[in-house]
C-alpha cells in the first residue's frame, strides 16, 4: 500500500504544486485548505506523514497538530513556516514535529524532508524540559536518529548568526551529540542523553551530558585529538576496525571553531561556548 500523506496548506497554488511533486514520487497524497479539514482526513485516513503550514484559517498548524495527536499519536509530522521565532520552532518540537521547513524552499528540500521523515521512528521522541527561547533543555534516547532533529531545530533558533557561524556551531554540536550517544549512551534508545542550549547577549552556551562513565582524553584512541602528529587520520583506521562510524573528530573541531570547552570530573557532560560579536548577531 502506499504511503499517504496529507498536505494541509491554504494557499492552493502551492498546495498543488506540493502534491503533484509528491505523487510523481509515488506517494498517495491527500490535501486540505484549512486545519479544520485537515483534522477530519486524520480521522478518516491512515495518514503516514502530516505536512502543515503554520498559519491557515480556522485553525492554525499547530493547533492542527496538537489535536491531530489526539487521534494519532504516532504521526510523523513536518511543520512548514515562514515564521522564524523561537515560539514557532519550539511549538513544533514540542508536539513532536519530525522536521521544520523554514519558506522559501525548493520541491526538491521538500522530498528529500518527507523521505527522512519516514526513515525516522513513529515520532521524534524529544521531550522539551525548557522551553525558555534563551535555555532550552532536551531529553532524548540514545539513538543516532536523535540527531539530525536535534541540530536541525536548535539550527533553526541561530536564524541570526551568519552561515559560517551556525555551520561552524552545527559540526562541534553534531560530532559531540554523536559521541555522546554512541560511546555514553552505547546507542541504547532506553537511556537518555540530556541537552542545554544557552543564548546570552555575546554567546551562545551548549550542553551534552550522556549516561555514561565518562572518558579518558589519554585513552581515546579512536578519536582525532589522540593522533600522532606525523599521522592525523590515524584514528580513522581503528574506528574502522572496531566497527565505529566514521568520525571521531569532534575535540578536535571544537578546538578550531568553538572559544572554550570544558568537561565535568566524570567526564560524562561538556560544555562549550562560541562567543558572538555585535556585528554577527543581526
Amino acid at each position: 500500500m502506499a504511503i499517504t500523506l496529507l498536505i494541509a496548506e491554504d494557499n492552493s497554488i502551492i498546495r498543488k504544486i506540493f502534491k503533484e511533486a509528491l505523487e510523481t514520487d509515488g506517494y498517495r497524497v491527500l490535501d486540505a485548505g484549512t486545519g479544520t479539514e485537515a483534522l477530519e482526513l486524520i480521522k478518516q485516513e491512515a495518514v503516514d506523514v502530516l505536512l502543515t503550514d503554520v498559519k491557515m484559517p480556522e485553525m492554525d498548524g499547530i493547533e492542527l497538530l496538537e489535536r491531530a495527536r489526539e487521534v494519532n499519536p504516532d504521526l510523523r509530522a513536518i511543520v512548514i513556516t515562514g515564521d522564524n521565532t523561537s515560539n514557532t520552532i519550539i511549538s513544533a518540537f514540542r508536539n513532536h514535529a519530525c522536521d521544520l521547513l523554514l519558506k522559501p524552499f525548493s520541491v526538491n528540500e521538500l522530498r528529500e524532508t518527507v523521505g527522512a521523515a519516514l526513515q525516522r521512528p513513529l515520532r521524534c521522541e524529544l521531550e522539551i524540559v525548557s522551553a525558555k527561547p534563551d535555555w532550552i533543555e532536551i531529553q532524548a534516547p540514545c539513538d543516532l536518529k536523535a540527531v539530525e532533529p536535534i541540530e536541525r531545530f536548535l539550527a533553526d533558533l541561530q536564524g541570526n548568526l551568519p552561515q559560517e557561524t551556525r555551520e561552524a556551531i552545527s559540526s562541534v554540536f553534531r560530532e559531540m551529540l554523536n559521541n555522546a550517544i554512541e560511546h555514553g549512551g552505547k546507542c541504547d534508545p532506553t537511556q537518555k542523553v540530556e541537552v542545554k542550549y544557552i543564548r546570552l547577549k555575546r554567546a551562545i552556551i551548549y550542553s551534552i551530558r550522556d549516561p555514561g562513565e565518562g572518558f579518558d582524553l589519554s585513552k581515546i584512541e579512536h578519536a582525532a585529538v589522540a593522533n600522532p602528529e606525523d599521522d592525523p587520520f590515524h584514528h580513522l583506521e581503528i574506528r574502522r576496525k572496531k566497527g565505529i562510524r566514521p568520525g571521531g573528530f569532534g575535540i578536535l573541531m571544537a578546538a578550531q571553531s568553538i572559544d572554550e570547552l570544558i568537561y565535568n570530573e566524570k567526564h560524562n557532560e561538556i560544555m562549550f561556548v562560541k562567543y558572538i560579536d555585535d556585528d554577527q548577531d543581526s
